[in-house]
This record gives C-alpha cells, sequence and structure tokens, in this order.
C-alpha cells in the first residue's frame, strides 16, 4: 500500500503487538481470476525455526482455499483504530483527513494436516477465552462436535513483508491537544484514536 514516508510505521515490536491485538483481519487471495478476500482471525506465531508467521483456517465450502496453492503471495489486510479529523480543530485554516492504522502482510501460504490444524485452534481458543467466566476448552469438547474439524482447511502464512501505517496527526503536533479533546467526545473509534494520540505524545 502507499505509505506517506512520515506515517510508516517500521518499529517491527509495536507492529507485532498491533497484529497480535487486531487479529481479526482479512486473507485476499485470486480466485479464478477476481480477487477474493475472506474475514478471519490471523494469528501472530513463529514456525520451528523462529520465523514469524499467521496461522488460521477457512472453511472447505469457501472456494478460496481450492487455488492457495496457486498463489505466489497472499495479502492479509489488519486495521485499527480510525476517526474522521475536521480541520475546525486546527489553529489555521486545512483540509479535514482522517487518522488511522493499518497493516499490510505478504507471504507465501502452507496448508496446514489435521494434527497442526488442532494445535493451532487450541491456541486459538485458549487466547480468547482466557478472560471467559466459564472458559471453554477444545479438551472437553466431545467427538461429534470436534468431527467439525474435517471441514475446515488449516493453513499458515509464511511472512515476507509487512507494511504499516500509523497516521496520528503527524506534523500538526501544536494541534494534538484539541484533535484529542474533540475525539473523546466522539464514538468509541474516535475515542481510541485519541489514546493512541495520548501515547504517542508521552513516549515522544
Amino acid at each position: 500500500m502507499f505509505i506517506p514516508a512520515h506515517y510508516r510505521n517500521e518499529n517491527i515490536s509495536e507492529v507485532k503487538q498491533f497484529l497480535r491485538e487486531n487479529s481479526f483481519g482479512i486473507l485476499v487471495s485470486q480466485v479464478d481470476g477476481k480477487p477474493w478476500a475472506t474475514h478471519i482471525p490471523l494469528e501472530l506465531d513463529v514456525d520451528e525455526k523462529g520465523n514469524d508467521i499467521l496461522v488460521s483456517h477457512i472453511a472447505k465450502a469457501n472456494p478460496q482455499w481450492k487455488q492457495f496453492l496457486e498463489q505466489e503471495e497472499i495479502l492479509c489486510i489488519f486495521n485499527g483504530p480510525h476517526s474522521y479529523i475536521s480541520s475546525s480543530w486546527y489553529q489555521k485554516e486545512e483540509v479535514p483527513t482522517w487518522n488511522y492504522i493499518a497493516v499490510h502482510v505478504y507471504g507465501k501460504l502452507q496448508i496446514l494436516d489435521e494434527p497442526a490444524v488442532l494445535a493451532s485452534m487450541h491456541k486459538l481458543v485458549d487466547k480468547y477465552e482466557q478472560n471467559s467466566e466459564c472458559p471453554v476448552s477444545i479438551n472437553n469438547l466431545s467427538a461429534k462436535t470436534m468431527r467439525q474439524i474435517k471441514g475446515v482447511v488449516g493453513f499458515q502464512i509464511h511472512i515476507t513483508e509487512i507494511q504499516a501505517a500509523k497516521k496520528m496527526s503527524q506534523g500538526r503536533e501544536h494541534d494534538h491537544p484539541r484533535i484529542i479533546e474533540e475525539l473523546e467526545k466522539q464514538d468509541p473509534q474516535a475515542i481510541a484514536v485519541a489514546k493512541v494520540m495520548k501515547e504517542n505524545s508521552e513516549s515522544r
């Protein structure tokens, strides 16, 4: 994606943490010559060699997987908080804009065997059940329920490139206090942007 230099986030530790916290992404590939996208959790992990990978699965009924091995490269898109920024919040006249965080991950896909798919499901469920009052464990599911694993295709994506954009009114630091104040009056997305802007200010 096109990222102006001053919005490019090259802090890989921060980007990885963003991927862990915003793992519901969009898997993009080609199906019969057309772009095809599936919305799924794509979990950041490492392979046996310590290389970064994304792990997930999709339904066998989804035709996207049938052309996985024909793809030279897969694209995964992750979005964070975003919000409209009114130029009425600036000290001087300017056009309005939008603040946002987005990450594109490119990689090569490998289909997993059933034991690896099951292991990835254990990790996925354990991650998201840890704050539940009555957490579900795959270990406790019946054999009948677990037969549903036959209906999915698991895969991992070996990451070849990460592109990260973090547009948070860079270059307008003198306007940040007012922008943050106004964002905190808006919807949850805008409030989340204000939180990121505050964190950026504190880290400078």
